[in-house]
This record gives C-alpha cells, structure tokens and sequence, in this order.
C-alpha cells in the first residue's frame, strides 16, 4: 500500500500542475451517488459520442492542415478589442443587467446588483504547456486584477479554455465563492482554493449567492484534463435568477431536446449566452453550429424571439477546421431568419440587453470573405411578422 502511494505521489510530481486533481474522497462518493453518473462516469441526457466521428483520425488532420484551409482559420488583420475601463464598468448598469464579453466563452455579468464572471480565461493558452497548444488570437480586454471585485466565478466544465489554472491562481487570492459542476472542485482545491468558497452542484441544484439564485443545468459534453480522462467532473450549463432579470451560460454542448425543459424551468431568458463555435463534422454531438444554437435559443425562450442572443465560444482560439469568421457569419444568418435579436460586441465591450446593441459584423474587417448559403432554423408559423423586425445594424 505504501508503494502505491509513492508511485501515485510520483507520479503527481511530474505531471503539469494543470492537469488538476482527480475528486476522492466525500466529494467522490456524491459522484458515485450522483443519479447522472452510471457504469463508472457521467453520461450525457441523450446519447452522445465524445470521440471523433464523421471520418477517420487522417481526415481530421487533413482538414485541420489543408493548406487552402488555414488562412481562413484566423483573422487576415488585428481582431479590434475595446480596452475595458475602469469607467466602464464603474457606473451600474441602468437596466439592471449588463454583460461584457471578455471573448472565448468569459462573460462578465452585472445583473440586479451582483457580478458574475463565467469561464473567466486570461491565460495565453488553453492548454497545459506554456509554450504549446491553442495560442490567443487577441489580447485581453483588461488585467484580471482591474476587473475587480465579483460576487461569483462560474465554471461550466474542466476543459482547458474554460477552467484556466493562472486565471484560477490568480481568483484564488480573492474572497469570490466558486460556483462548479460537481467534482470540478477536486481541481480548485488542488490549486490553493479553499473548500468553504465551492458551491459544487449536480444538475437542477441550485445555489444562492447574494440575491442571486444559481442553478446547474444539463449540457451534452464530456470533461477531462489528464492524459487519462475517467468522466468524474461533471459538465454544465448554467441558469442565473435575479430580482428582476434571468440569464442562460451554455457552457460547451451538443444540441438536444433539454433545452425546451430548462426553457419551461427556469426561462424565458433576459439573455442567453450560447456556444456557436468550435463544431466540426468531426464532433457532431459535444458542440453546436450557429443554426443549432440559434435553435437552442429559441427553446430556452419558450419557442419564440426572446431577449438576446450573445454568441460566445468563438473568436479567441482556433479549435475547429471552420473559417474563424464563420461562427459570426453563420450566427447573424440564423438570428435574422428568426428575427431574433444578436448582440456581437467586439471582445470587452459593455452592453445591456435592454438598450441599444451592438450589431456591426466587426469580423468582416478583419477576414477573407466567405461566401455560401447558410442554413438557418425553419420560421414557426407562430412567429408573426413583428417578431422579424427585431434585428438591425448599429
């Protein structure tokens, strides 16, 4: 037994910092009692491959290093970043809810007197290695330290470009509460978090911060940071409830029927933030396409044009084979044949969903053109032609 501990400890000791820990303990044993964890890992609401499909691992590589491909895989100029201030988010917002997308899927929310940060990355790379993996394409917005105080820091699930260990070191020195999927916490303890600040949360459980109530809701996606990957941190999407406003985090999911139950439970939504990118034919089921999020959307508001959609997981890292600019492109397609309101802010720019937004296709200045048909989600009889108009330029 103690040979097997050496042997454990040793190997901790060589392996990154950034691969986390794996739950023991209490915090496994509500794993194991956890009613989505079944044969040995979490499983997904509907069916769901994690591995890659649709081809073979050389069709993969052929798609991600097709020489007339990669120019289209980043930006052909410097991505435009609104310098957040101090000025900025100093003064409340004057409907009461204000997002700021920070790019990727980080989100800074102000809603009803609270701040919400949501998958906040501020490392260079998503990756374990400093000098290997997904590199920015553009800078942050503003120092994490300038940010300030926030009442909450949200993870959907453990994968490197949602739950960033310098980004965590650096939230670790602050009195924030950590609100994760179960068994995330196992990572954040590992990295000097101490366990009275975790809110560590199964699906359709519920926390309350300030006047604020947080709650856990399903997503169609995997975890894993390790070189072995056993499914004991749970993934997420998350529904945020206020005095006066409600908000939606996707996380990374797969489309599925789900999104009309969390609609009908916990919606409709002031705003929703909805993964758009980094879906490929490779992995049809753990990420959406901008035709399925804007479905997504819809289902979380009850079938119809409701609120405002912010497009994240897009734009910051390269990690798919689509065009970069293609998650916008497509997205504005698919609102607009819904006549739902978008909001595209270039990264660090404040807006509030009930005032004017920001709907300038920013992306066009810096990128090739893309020209093809996009499909879009089919027009519910329902939807009337005033609910067609809702969508403008700024």
């Amino acid at each position: 037994m103690t040979g097997s501990r050496s042997l454990t400890s040793g190997l901790r000791a060589v392996q990154p910092a950034a691969f986390g820990a794996d739950p023991s303990g209490e915090r496994l044993a509500r794993i194991r009692r956890s009613p989505n964890f079944a044969n040995g890992a979490f499983v997904n609401p509907e069916g769901t491959r994690t591995r890659p499909t649709g081809g073979s691992t050389l069709d993969l590589a052929k798609a991600f290093f097709r020489k007339e491909d990669r120019a289209r895989r980043g930006p052909s100029g410097t991505i435009p970043v609104h310098p957040t201030t101090y000025a900025d988010l100093a003064r409340p917002p004057a409907s009461g809810l204000r997002l700021t997308w920070m790019g990727h899927s980080g989100v800074l929310v102000e809603i009803d007197g609270h701040r919400v940060l949501f998958d906040p990355v501020w490392g260079e790379r998503c990756s374990p290695l400093a000098f290997a993996g997904p590199k920015r394409l553009h800078p942050v917005p503003l120092p994490l330290a300038a940010l300030g105080s926030v009442d909450a820091v949200v993870i959907s699930h453990d994968h490197y470009d949602h739950l960033d260990l310098p980004t965590i070191k650096a939230l670790a020195g602050t009195d924030t509460v950590f609100v994760i999927p179960l068994g995330v916490g196992a990572h954040l303890e590992y990295w000097g978090v101490s366990a009275d600040r975790l809110r560590e949360l199964d699906w359709h459980e519920s926390t309350k911060v300030g006047g604020l109530t947080l709650t856990a809701t399903p997503a169609r996606h995997f975890c894993g940071r390790g070189l072995r990957n056993g499914q004991h941190t749970l993934w997420a999407s998350w529904s945020v409830a206020g005095d006066e406003h409600r908000v939606y985090h996707s996380g990374d999911t797969g489309y599925f029927k789900g999104f009309q139950e969390i609609g009908a439970e916990y919606g409709p939504f002031d705003a929703t933030m909805i993964q758009i990118g980094a879906y490929a034919e490779f992995w049809p089921d753990i990420h959406m396409t901008p035709e399925e999020g804007t479905t997504a959307h819809l289902d979380l508001q009850r079938g119809r044009p409701h609120g405002v959609l912010l497009p994240i997981h897009w734009g910051t890292f390269s990690l798919a084979p689509h065009p970069w600019a293609e998650p916008g492109e497509w997205t504005l397609a698919a609102a607009e044949a819904v006549g739902q309101a978008v909001a595209f802010p270039v990264p660090g720019q404040p807006f509030e969903p009930a005032g004017e937004l920001p709907t300038r296709p920013w992306w066009r200045e810096v990128s090739l053109p893309l020209k093809r048909e996009w499909s879009v989600p089919e027009v519910s009889a329902e939807v009337s032609p005033e609910d067609l108009d809702l969508v403008g330029e700024d």
